[in-house]
């Protein structure tokens, strides 16, 4: 227990295989790096030949202009559902300490929702591969997130348009 809090626990079961793709921001936590009211926000998941993963998040920020953040993920091979993830500059990513805590909390059977967090119960994402999602789902989902402790008064849901940012508007 950290803070009466109960522990954050990862899935017993992960296919990182089927995970990889675009994913769509449903809800999340409040992040100091990204822009409260950014939209269109999405994740997509690729692996690299060296079996590390490329993340790829994408939103239109608050001035409603297209930005992106290119990260990597390394898969934790001890527990399944746990990942690190960096977004500092490939040059700078050996750096000790610089990785981040990305843990699959829940996922649904045909990886089309997913609930993702940090052991510390400060980063929450509610992640589908569709914008939109049934409320009933939304619901199933943050059940989980209170029941490991989260605390979701500050749940950000951000607009979904259903068109992500490309990378031609990226490079307008």
């Amino acid at each position: 227990m950290t803070n009466d809090k109960p522990d954050v626990t990862s899935v017993p079961e992960f296919d990182l295989g089927r995970y990889l793709g675009l994913w769509y921001e449903i809800g999340r936590l409040p992040l100091k790096y990204e822009d409260e009211d950014a939209r269109d926000i999405t994740a997509e998941y690729s692996l690299e030949d060296d079996g590390k993963v490329r993340v790829d998040n994408r939103c239109i920020d608050e001035e409603g202009e297209p930005a992106q953040a290119i990260g990597e993920a390394i898969p934790d091979e001890e527990h399944a559902g746990r990942l690190r993830v960096t977004f500092l500059p490939a040059a700078l990513r050996w750096i000790p300490f610089t990785q981040a805590d990305y843990w699959l909390l829940k996922i649904d059977d045909d990886y089309q929702h997913a609930l993702v967090g940090t052991p510390n119960h400060k980063n929450l994402w509610l992640l589908a591969r569709t914008p939109h999602i049934a409320p009933e789902v939304e619901d199933e989902h943050l059940a989980e997130a209170v029941r490991q402790g989260f605390d979701l008064a500050q749940w950000i849901r951000p607009e979904q348009s259903g068109s992500p940012v490309t990378d031609d508007q990226l490079d307008e």
